[in-house]
């Protein structure tokens, strides 16, 4: 299942200020092989080039072994309802299956559809891996997410969450403040424009060999294993 994006939210992200005040359709299994071009040293002309750098930079901190052969890259809404799923149904057997076993490693990039909550949690995230508790602050998110818009990802709230994991407050308030990772926010979500997403949550899952797969929605643990199985072959 994916989220559809709000054509408002879409269209006006690079106009969306990050302001915190403190101290889809049903489910798919379609698949989408991409080509990864060399990341161009000169700009190119017409259409964006989808480079190494569209699936990688302007994330997260990798989860997993750096060398693990396949990656998986999923663009995510911390509001999303079907992201919510995908974290709760399949994502611990995934990390379980094939992170922890060194076969996979994952990077999770910023797809921000649903309102300035998302942008606030997204920028939560950030400012906790200053402190290299990016992946705790994901987790306590998607583990206390209630629904879309309705307040739970508040300034407040994402502050009680930064507590709960333990993060120097004083510093994440003043990275929050600040607005200290807006550019890499608004750099995933142009990623995503680039690779033609329209909801999320999306992944892709890229092999040993560059190949690269398209997933949409939250897709059970079986076709993820499939895709997985299929390029560990290799």
């Amino acid at each position: 299942m994916i989220h559809g994006p709000s054509l408002a939210i879409g269209a006006g992200i690079a106009s969306i200020t990050i302001i915190i005040a403190f101290v889809a359709l049903s489910g798919t299994s379609e698949q989408v092989e991409l080509s990864i071009e060399p990341t161009p040293t000169i700009q190119q002309s017409g259409p964006p080039k989808i480079t190494l750098n569209t699936f990688l930079a302007n994330g997260s901190p990798i989860l997993g072994n750096s060398d693990a052969p396949i990656t998986l890259v999923e663009f995510g809404d911390y509001q999303c309802h079907f992201c919510n799923v995908f974290f709760h149904s399949t994502e611990d057997d995934i990390l379980e299956k094939y992170v922890k076993t060194g076969k996979v490693k994952m990077i999770f990039k910023d797809y921000n559809i649903i309102g300035p909550d998302s942008i606030n949690a997204s920028h939560g995230t950030h400012c906790a891996n200053d402190q290299g508790l990016f992946w705790e602050y994901h987790d306590i998110l998607y583990s206390n997410w209630t629904g879309e818009n309705n307040g739970w990802a508040s300034s407040e709230n994402l502050g009680k969450f930064a507590q709960e994991i333990g993060l120097d407050m004083d510093k994440w308030s003043e990275c929050m403040v600040n607005g200290q990772h807006s550019k890499r926010i608004l750099a995933s979500n142009e990623d995503a424009g680039k690779l033609g997403l329209t909801g999320t949550p999306a992944f892709f899952v890229i092999g040993p060999d560059g190949k690269t797969t398209k997933l949409f929605g939250a897709q059970p643990l079986e076709v993820f294993e499939r895709i997985f199985e299929e390029e560990l072959k290799k």
